[in-house]
């Protein structure tokens, strides 16, 4: 039997950026991917502490060292610029190899978007 578990986690993340003229997804600064074990084009759940929001998109990634979080399109109306999100991906395993199995989960600086 397989089940799905969450396998990448970026916990409380700032908002940088909402454009609204983009044909959509998330802008990741890479540092945060990498850190998170998240790739480009990988689909992703958003969480939006603000408001509630909670929506699917895919990964694109962002300038290194930039901090920058960006919702892109039709995402963008969910979120605001200073927004505190979390941004989840899961994967499919097997049940028995999904009791010991450690997603990789990072906590930046919601000041900064910097890795703590």
């Amino acid at each position: 039997m397989f089940i799905e578990v969450v396998k990448s986690k970026i916990h409380r993340v700032t908002v940088t950026e909402a454009n609204l003229n983009y044909i959509g997804s998330i802008t990741i600064d890479a540092d945060l991917l990498d850190a998170a074990n998240l790739i480009p084009n990988e689909k992703v759940s958003i969480v939006n502490n603000n408001n509630g929001e909670r929506f699917d998109t895919y990964i694109i990634k962002g300038e290194r060292g930039s901090g920058v979080v960006c919702l892109n399109g039709a995402a963008a109306r969910r979120v605001q610029p200073g927004d505190v999100i979390i941004v989840m991906s899961y994967c499919m395993m097997d049940f028995e190899e999904a009791k010991t199995f450690k997603p990789s989960v990072i906590f930046p600086d919601t000041a900064t978007n910097k890795l703590i």
